[in-house]
């Protein structure tokens, strides 16, 4: 389990999701007061899923199958939160007091990034025991 490439992968997305969204903050607003995930229960809400999700793939290492669907679930999570995030940074108000992103915004767009590659080494252990059974 923990010596296939795809489960460091998905372990990265686990803290990644989990715990920095709540340390780094995501925007500030007009007024200066920097917002985190704890002060947005969607947003909270939706970095907890996503979080649960990559653990429960890293559970289901036996069945490569279910791991890469529940992957790509967790690959569209991410996509509908930095959807989100690009929404919300559109709408901030602007003007002469000018609302600043946070480094948190990136957060889904490195998610993304290791959910990629673990659905590759998934996919390509997949293949390899697809091999190994023709040979046989």
């Amino acid at each position: 389990m923990i010596q296939r490439i795809q489960t460091v992968y998905l372990l990265i997305v686990v803290l990644i999701s989990g715990l920095l969204p709540f340390w780094v903050n995501l925007w500030s607003d007009a007024k200066g007061n920097e917002i985190y995930a704890t002060n947005e229960i969607l947003v909270s809400i939706v970095f907890y899923a996503s979080a649960v999700l990559a653990m429960i793939a890293i559970l289901l290492f036996k069945n490569r199958k279910n791991q890469f669907i529940l992957n790509r679930l967790n690959l569209l999570l991410n996509l509908f939160l930095l959807g989100f995030f690009v929404y919300r940074s559109l709408n901030l108000s602007g003007g002469t007091s000018v609302s600043e992103k946070g480094i948190g915004m990136l957060i889904p767009v490195i998610s993304i990034v290791f959910l990629v590659l673990a659905n590759r080494a998934i996919k390509k252990d997949e293949d390899l025991v697809k091999s190994v059974d023709r040979l046989r």
